[in-house]
């Protein structure tokens, strides 16, 4: 069918420029010297503005409009349509001025946090802020018929059928139940720490990451302020990691990376260059991101296997010990370096604060003590500085407004998938403590990662694990992680 070749060129062309745009972002946040920043968010906003302009073309809902009318579609191009539909009714609605100005704006924003952090400073951070958060509300508006309120708008653009009130259903229950285990962990007599020298970090990473699977042909690892992925296609897959002297965070934030990029990777080959060849929301990428650094990076069958790999590296340590400290619970400041046991409330909190910030209940300039009160009435921490505080995260500042509950659904799901892996393949302790994870990768290709963005978060969860979303296989994690 005509209609079908062109929606599926334009779709291809799409891809293409989402992707010239993460290539560009990365560079940003790895590469490119500081100077030029400048001319790099005029180059990402120029991007956003030819997507814009190619995605809510009328050409577009033509062949929308007669696809729809025809029965003679295969299973994969019905989804494609529909999803298509949904994305080019959403764009029209987005005016292509602000499309670019949203673009622009996460773009400084990202250069003016990154210096604001290194200078402790969140008033010189608090314009640009500003700026996104009314923007944010600008591009939320556009959808006020559709949704109850505009923060479930923004929530959309990361995991489509999810609301405000679903989640705070959701975190209540964890609220309730995970300030009791909290306060029994810490009563326990904690681990020393491990102080870790950076080369021998490096070395873990390294080879862990090779028994993964990551191979330079097609893989890199590089370092940046905030760990993070992308993927320019399922050969090209980008990870990051950061090292801090002493600390054990770099081989667990390269492992939650990866399970990022093999998301991307696995998805059906037929679905590349389409609107369905990526991951289908946000909570669901982090679930395979926390999977890796929760379920096997902290796995006791695995300690082992890490410890082996900084012994090689030269820091000896013995895979108790790894363990204990991998695994101890201690409410903290940092939330990328937080146990799995007080990182939800690291969430919980940041969800309050921004759905305050949507919604016009809280002022730029009262952030900081709101973040402060939040984090002492939630972990019982008090915050000595804004970079360990409000400026530690950049997701304000390239204005992701609705992405921060995807990390702890994430983890939530992450701990459904495994109960419902082991359940399925066997328990996974004999192949983790050799290092094989072949297993593990072939079950969330075939139950996660092969459809792509065919199914939303709900859906996806309920087929992969014959129910949905579903709190307490995490709470039995933590439960069990608490008190061995």
């Amino acid at each position: 069918m005509a209609a079908l070749d062109a929606l599926r060129a334009r779709l291809a062309e799409l891809t293409d420029l989402s992707l010239l745009g993460h290539l560009a972002a990365w560079d940003q946040r790895t590469m490119m010297p500081p100077d030029g920043s400048p001319a790099r968010a005029h180059q990402l906003s120029t991007l956003q503005r030819l997507s814009h302009e190619r995605a809510t073309a009328d050409e577009v809902g033509e062949w929308l409009g007669e696809l729809e009318s025809t029965g003679d579609l295969t299973d994969v191009d019905r989804d494609l349509v529909r999803l298509a539909r949904r994305d080019w009714d959403r764009d029209r609605r987005v005016p292509i001025d602000l499309a670019a100005e949203l673009a622009q704006a996460g773009a400084e924003g990202q250069d003016v946090w990154q210096a604001a952090r290194a200078a402790d400073d969140f008033s010189a951070f608090a314009p640009a802020l500003r700026r996104n958060i009314e923007l944010a509300r600008a591009y939320a508006a556009c959808f006020a018929d559709e949704f109850a309120g505009p923060y479930d708008a923004l929530l959309a653009d990361y995991d489509f059928g999810l609301t405000a009130a679903r989640i705070q259903e959701v975190f209540g229950r964890l609220g309730e139940a995970l300030p009791p285990l909290v306060a029994e962990a810490v009563q326990r007599p904690a681990p020393a720490p491990l102080q870790v020298p950076v080369a021998a970090q490096q070395a873990a990473v390294t080879s862990t990451l090779a028994r993964l699977g990551v191979l330079p042909d097609s893989w890199r690892v590089d370092v940046s302020a905030h760990p993070f992925s992308t993927n320019m296609g399922q050969r090209d897959s980008r990870i990051t990691t950061r090292y801090e002297d002493g600390q054990l965070e770099s081989v667990l934030a390269a492992m939650h990376e990866f399970g990022h990029s093999l998301y991307e990777r696995q998805i059906a080959p037929e679905l590349a260059r389409t609107n369905l060849g990526h991951g289908t929301s946000m909570s669901v990428h982090e679930s395979q991101s926390k999977l890796w650094e929760n379920h096997v990076g902290r796995n006791p069958a695995f300690a082992g296997v890490i410890a082996g790999e900084l012994t090689a590296g030269g820091f000896a340590v013995e895979p108790s010990t790894l363990l204990a400290a991998l695994g101890r619970v201690q409410p903290s400041l940092i939330r990328v370096s937080a146990d799995e046991l007080t990182y939800p409330l690291h969430i919980v909190l940041r969800f309050e604060l921004e759905l305050a910030l949507i919604e016009g209940r809280l002022d730029v300039a009262d952030l900081p003590a709101a973040w402060n009160d939040g984090m002492r009435r939630l972990l019982g921490v008090e915050v000595p500085s804004d970079a360990h505080g409000v400026l530690q995260d950049v997701h304000w500042a390239a204005g992701a407004f609705g992405y921060f509950p995807s990390y702890a659904l994430g983890t939530l799901i992450a701990a459904q998938l495994w109960e419902a892996l082991e359940a399925a393949a066997g328990s996974q302790d004999e192949a983790l403590a050799a290092g094989d994870v072949s297993a593990v990768r072939r079950w969330l290709a075939d139950h996660v990662h092969h459809v792509g963005r065919r199914l939303d978060t709900e859906p996806l969860v309920t087929a992969a694990t014959g129910r949905g979303l579903d709190v307490e296989p995490f709470l039995r994690h933590v439960t069990h992680v608490a008190t061995r």
